[in-house]
């Protein structure tokens, strides 16, 4: 599977205070979420001689491992958007594997929402307008019309429908209704999303994520440190990566997404096929994310990804494919770079923890396969991790 002979787990799970934290920075989120995830593994901070960070300060890893009294020797500070933190779980792994490292912490925290109620920042995200972005900006081509124009031609392509997209929605927010942490729980329906506010054809409000504030933090660890935690392991099974493009110019197929090429290494890697996936965590901007990474991760085929989503296979309850069972960035938060949330999520479903939102298989047992996959800019990376309950 990679370099190296230790089999590596993750050992700790967390999340910070989400939703609406309006008296909290982003250090004291990340705070919140490494702390927790060391107590939820039962393992002290000492252990700890790899750090992974991204999003916030100068020196992103630097600031924040100072912030929380760590000296690693090992780092990682890779920021490929959405999918930093499955790219950082699989470097991680990597080193952990080959000895670079015993116990590897990847931590996260943004006040994005609460930036914003309090005029620090505006609603506009930019990724700046120099290099391949110069030839873009001044047409206004903002991030969510690069996903609405994406979204648009696999519907021209496709045949995919406003009201297949909109289902994604509707499914994520059941899915939310059954998380007591989700920051929207009351029902929607179709008409609900097509009826909302326009804003960026096809898209309207809630066929985009929310806005929120909120951390998280991941502990994985060599094999050897399993035996002294509270918790059981969730192995990691195989990891992907690729990055495809930055300016839309140069996407080759505006209907594939790079989560084509990291979801198959990471299945090769692991061993499995998809249709032997319990459950999924995909990153969930917007709805049309959510389709086609079905579609890219082999789910179902390229094209079938609108009738794929219809008849409530993505809910906890009675779908034949649970995907984003917190409800997703759709429903439940999104503070920004939603990754490491995909790997929370996956692991509380792996080790039976899932309050009220619990996704079994028959004879009520737990899942024993899961698959994170993350989306950074716009559909311009992928990182793909597959998970078990059984040591590989």
């Amino acid at each position: 599977m990679r370099t190296g002979s230790r089999n590596v787990a993750i050992v700790g799970v967390s999340l910070s205070d989400c939703g609406r934290v309006d008296d909290a920075t982003p250090y004291t989120l990340h705070a919140q979420a490494a702390r927790r995830a060391l107590a939820d593994a039962g393992l002290d901070r000492e252990v700890v001689d790899g750090f992974a960070s991204a999003g916030t300060g100068t020196l992103a890893p630097v600031e924040v491992a100072e912030y929380l009294g760590l000296r690693p020797t090992w780092v990682d500070s890779t920021s490929v958007g959405g999918s930093t933190w499955e790219v950082m779980a699989a470097h991680a792994a990597d080193a952990i594997a080959s000895g670079h490292a015993n116990a590897v912490l990847l931590v996260y925290g943004s006040t994005a929402r609460a930036d914003i109620k309090a005029g620090r920042r505006n609603g506009n995200l930019s990724f700046g307008s120099r290099g391949p972005l110069q030839f873009e900006v001044p047409y206004g081509h903002t991030l969510i019309a690069k996903y609405a124009m994406s979204a648009r031609r696999h519907m021209i392509e496709h045949g995919t429908t406003i009201e297949q997209l909109a289902e994604v929605a509707v499914q994520a927010r059941a899915n939310a209704v059954l998380n007591p942490e989700a920051m929207f729980r009351d029902p929607i329906t179709v008409d609900d999303v097509l009826s909302g506010p326009m804003i960026a054809d096809p898209f309207t409000k809630l066929h985009c994520c929310l806005r929120s504030d909120g951390g998280a933090a991941v502990l994985l660890a060599a094999e050897e440190y399993v035996r002294d935690c509270r918790t059981a392991p969730v192995w990691i099974l195989g990891t992907g990566e690729h990055i495809s493009h930055a300016a839309m110019s140069e996407w080759a197929d505006f209907t594939v997404s790079p989560a084509a090429v990291s979801g198959r290494i990471a299945f090769e890697r692991a061993g499995v096929r998809p249709d032997e996936i319990d459950f999924a965590e995909i990153y969930d901007a917007f709805t049309y994310m959510t389709l086609v990474t079905l579609e890219d991760l082999g789910f179902c085929g390229k094209g079938e990804g609108g009738a794929f989503v219809e008849k409530g296979r993505l809910r906890v309850e009675g779908g034949e494919l649970p995907v984003n069972t917190d409800g997703g960035g759709l429903s439940a938060q999104h503070p920004g770079m939603r990754g490491l949330f995909l790997l929370v999520e996956a692991v509380r479903q792996l080790r039976g923890e899932a309050e009220g939102r619990q996704v079994r298989k028959d004879a009520g047992r737990l899942p024993e396969l899961a698959v994170a996959s993350g989306t950074g800019g716009w559909f311009c990376s992928s990182g793909t991790v597959v998970l078990g309950r059984t040591r590989p």
